[in-house]
C-alpha cells in the first residue's frame, strides 16, 4: 500500500500576520524619554588657581526651606515675585569704569550687581523641600535669564533669543546657522547663566 505524504500547512499568510502585528506595535508604542533639569557641570577646580573674590552685592541669594518657604536676600518672597526679583538683579549694572554696562536697563543701584558678567544667583535648599517647589524657583530663574536674552534679541536681531535657538535646531531653516550660532552666542555671552547651587541644608 502506497505511503501517503502529511499535508503541507503554508505558513506564508502567519509571515503576514507576524509582519503586520510587529509593525503595528512599532507605530502604537510610546518610548519614554527622560525628564530633568539640563545642567552642565563645571569642569574640576585647578587646585594652583585661587577662586575669584565675589563681592557680595554680586550674588543673589535665593533659599528654600524645609516648609517650602521661598526666602530672597533673606526677606519672604511669594514665588510668583521672583522672576522679576532676578530680572532686577541682573540687569541692575551698578558697576562704573570697567564694570559698567551699556545695555542694562536697570536701576543702576550701586548697591546691587555690577553687571551680568559679575552677578551670580546662589540658590540653597534644605533637604526637606519638595521637589515640586525646587522645579518651579529653578523655572523662574531660567526664566529671567531668557527673558533678559529674548530682551537682547529683539533688540539686536529682531527675533526673541527662544526663536533663534528654535531656528537653529530647524533643518528647513534657510538662513545661516553658522551666523545664527554667532548671534546666539553674543546674547549668552551678555547675560551668562551663573546659576549656582550650593550644599542643602539637613
Amino acid at each position: 500500500m502506497a505511503r501517503r505524504s502529511a499535508p503541507e500547512v503554508n505558513a506564508g499568510s502567519m509571515a503576514d500576520i507576524a509582519f503586520l502585528l510587529l509593525i503595528f506595535f512599532l507605530v502604537t508604542t510610546t518610548i519614554a524619554t527622560d525628564r530633568g533639569i539640563s545642567r552642565k557641570l563645571p569642569p574640576p577646580l585647578d587646585e594652583q588657581v585661587e577662586p575669584p573674590v565675589l563681592k557680595q552685592k554680586n550674588i543673589f541669594v535665593v533659599e528654600l526651606n524645609k516648609n517650602d518657604d521661598l526666602l530672597v536676600e533673606e526677606a519672604p518672597m511669594e514665588l510668583k515675585d521672583l522672576r522679576a526679583a532676578a530680572v532686577a538683579f541682573l540687569d541692575n549694572g551698578g558697576g562704573s569704569g570697567d564694570e559698567a554696562c551699556s545695555y542694562c536697563q536697570g536701576e543702576k543701584d550701586p548697591a546691587s550687581s555690577d553687571n551680568p558678567d559679575k552677578a551670580v544667583i546662589s540658590l540653597r535648599n534644605n533637604r526637606e523641600t519638595s521637589y515640586a517647589t525646587y522645579i518651579a524657583v529653578q523655572n523662574e530663574l531660567v526664566a529671567a535669564y531668557n527673558e533678559l536674552r529674548n530682551r537682547e534679541g529683539e533688540r539686536l536681531y529682531g527675533k526673541t533669543f527662544t526663536q533663534m535657538e528654535l531656528d537653529v535646531k530647524d533643518v528647513n531653516y534657510s538662513g545661516s546657522k553658522n551666523k545664527l550660532k554667532d548671534q546666539i552666542k553674543k546674547i549668552q555671552l551678555m547675560y551668562p547663566e551663573k546659576l549656582s547651587e550650593a550644599e542643602p541644608k539637613k
